[in-house]
């Protein structure tokens, strides 16, 4: 697979398929802007080799056209960040998109229309991927959270123009890769969350690999009402204590805390308790804050770990947080990512 510095970008067209699925407040304010920063690197380089940026994303799950799923915000956000123009059209795809195309000069940048107004996106229309490698002399996938899924900016575009991976993807492959591969033990693996039976596979997978694996509540109890049998149950740390049902309890915490301290790799996916009331976030607040303390390579994933963890400013202090959701549990269970084996 071919990454960002196998190409010459000087005066070419390049198509990057970003991951701006972002959320947007009802008036127009990024609420987080996360996802959006960890492109900003493969953005800096291409403009530095002069090349002429055209972005390309989705955002949400529209049915039709729909002005609150536009990408617009995106694009000013992207100028504070960059601290340069960023013009944005208000389509993909069309005559009008390919002509204000033709006129960028090196260095300049364009954000295009959410891929989704178009319903061909998710339906991979292979003419729909023809159209937007029209515009571009390379394509460079930066959306490892929607890696998963079989869309044409995705698995079609890498048919028609010369590939590779951006930064962000090429570290997200290495990280997550080297987390199941080479990772350096005692490797304590942290589940939280709830619907047991999307993590279940993730679970026997890096249960293989780690030395523990800790599980809150809301998993433990999901796993006794569903019958889930796991291939390694000797390595599972359940919950001694807990608060209402909706957080681990203090005897917990120190049970969590000293399986982290001898830890050399951890990672974490999905909170402890109910984080959306405080009352109920100590737990996930506790277990992060003695990840930060241990020198283990701590590696976390998961919306809503992410977001809670950058709300309360410690979502920096992680060795690596994974954009990917779905794609990140997807890529731990050992499925081979449509997105990325489209680039190989």
């Amino acid at each position: 697979m071919k990454t960002i510095k196998d190409f010459n970008f000087r005066n070419k067209y390049v198509l990057v398929r970003c991951d701006f699925d972002v959320p947007v407040s009802r008036t127009g304010d990024i609420v987080d802007d996360f996802r959006i920063k960890q492109s900003i690197p493969t953005i800096k380089y291409l403009i530095k080799e002069r090349a002429r940026v055209i972005l390309i994303s989705h955002l949400g799950r529209p049915k039709k056209r729909e002005l609150r799923y536009s990408l617009k915000p995106v694009a000013q956000k992207l100028e504070k960040l960059l601290k340069q123009k960023v013009k944005f059209l208000n389509d993909c795809i069309g005559a009008k998109v390919k002509k204000e195309t033709e006129k960028m000069k090196p260095g300049e940048i364009i954000l295009l229309e959410n891929l989704r107004f178009y319903e061909e996106e998710t339906k991979r229309d292979l003419k729909f991927a023809e159209k937007l490698s029209q515009l571009a002399d390379i394509y460079i996938n930066e959306a490892f959270a929607v890696c998963h899924r079989n869309h044409a900016s995705l698995v079609d575009l890498p048919k028609f123009l010369p590939s590779g991976a951006g930064f962000l993807l090429e570290k997200e492959i290495c990280v997550l890769g080297n987390l199941m591969k080479k990772a350096k033990k005692p490797l304590i693996v942290i589940i939280g969350g709830k619907k047991v039976e999307t993590k279940a596979k993730l679970i026997d997978k890096i249960s293989f690999r780690a030395n523990s694996l800790l599980i809150n509540g809301l998993i433990q109890k999901e796993l006794k009402e569903k019958r889930i049998s796991l291939k390694y149950p000797q390595k599972i740390i359940k919950p001694v204590d807990e608060i209402k049902g909706k957080d681990i309890g203090p005897k917990t915490i120190k049970l969590f805390r000293d399986k982290i301290k001898g830890a050399k790799t951890i990672f974490w996916n999905g909170p402890l308790g109910m984080i959306e009331k405080q009352e109920f976030s100590k737990g996930s607040k506790e277990i992060a804050k003695a990840i930060i303390k241990s020198p283990a390579l701590s590696v976390i994933g998961g919306g809503e770990t992410l977001k809670f963890l950058n709300e309360i400013g410690l979502l920096e202090k992680f060795n690596h947080a994974s954009v990917g959701g779905g794609a990140m549990l997807a890529f731990l269970s050992g499925e081979k990512l449509p997105g990325i084996k489209a680039l190989k």
